[in-house]
């Protein structure tokens, strides 16, 4: 392959069908790349994520089990995602045919397994307890929600978790996203999960904004099930549930408690369409 030339895939993971769940970008990087680059490349794709693989070793990709993982936003960075990782692991398993059930990524948040489980793919991820919060009026104004039953914030992940009545008032909310950037907060947030209790078949729903980051709603937010996970898991005295990210495209998982400090997260992924991404 050219040195100017980078395998990419579009992948729509936490869902069996094509076009729903969330999409995610996978570029796999034979050699370093800039961060600029990957910046450029990450605003270009303009999908809540891109993930950028690269081996760590120099061995052909089928031969690996251990590779380095980032995530980037179209405008940052991002120190943990859920839906690009199980695309990249989906990439792996399903495209590529790797020759294994398991494999590993060093990232911003340590290394995560992703390995296959049923029909779908189980990430083993960190889980982040959360404290109560007092969310400010301008805030709240600004997501659109008059009521609500509880407020709570990770310090580890700067996301804010608010617990709504019940599933038709998350579903419709209206946030202004503009306002919320700007809306005072006593914590420094970089995201949002609105959450309520979910009709059958689903344990719990949700809803996820991130404006800070330039992502307004994102479809199916895996990282905040890693809050989810064990917040759920008190309140509903399970360790395994089945969630809904109640956005326009929709998406699902299984939330499953592994052991303290950590939640797997179980879902399908679709692969799109592959291709070279060309640089000059």
């Amino acid at each position: 392959m050219s040195k100017n030339r980078i395998s990419i895939y579009h992948v729509d993971a936490f869902t069996a069908e094509p076009f729903r769940g969330n999409p995610a970008a996978v570029c796999l990087l034979e050699r370093p790349c800039k961060d600029d680059m990957l910046g450029a490349i990450a605003a270009e794709m303009n999908l809540s994520e891109t993930a950028f693989l690269q081996s760590l070793v120099q061995k052909p990709i089928k031969d690996q089990r251990l590779f380095s993982l980032r995530w980037f936003t179209p405008t940052t960075e991002v120190d943990l995602c859920g839906h690009a990782t199980l695309a990249t692991a989906a990439v792996l398993f399903h495209e590529i045919r790797i020759p294994t059930t398991e494999v590993s990524f060093e990232t911003r948040s340590g290394t995560l397994t992703a390995r296959l489980e049923g029909p779908g793919i189980l990430l083993d991820f960190p889980s982040y307890e959360t404290i109560p919060a007092d969310p400010s009026r301008s805030f709240l104004e600004a997501a659109g929600i008059s009521d609500f039953t509880s407020a709570h914030f990770s310090k580890k992940t700067g996301i804010l978790l608010i617990l709504l009545e019940n599933q038709e008032t998350l579903a419709n909310l209206k946030p202004n996203f503009e306002r919320l950037k700007s809306a005072g907060t006593k914590e420094k947030i970089g995201g949002v999960i609105v959450t309520s209790k979910g009709h059958a078949p689903y344990d719990f729903v949700s809803r996820f904004f991130a404006p800070w980051v330039g992502i307004n709603e994102d479809p199916v937010t895996g990282a905040a099930h890693t809050i989810l996970g064990p917040f759920w898991s008190k309140k509903l005295g399970k360790k395994e549930m089945l969630a809904y990210q109640a956005s326009q495209r929709g998406g699902e998982l299984t939330v499953k408690i592994l052991s303290p400090g950590r939640v797997g997260l179980i879902g399908n992924a679709v692969i799109i369409s592959k291709g070279e991404l060309y640089l000059q």
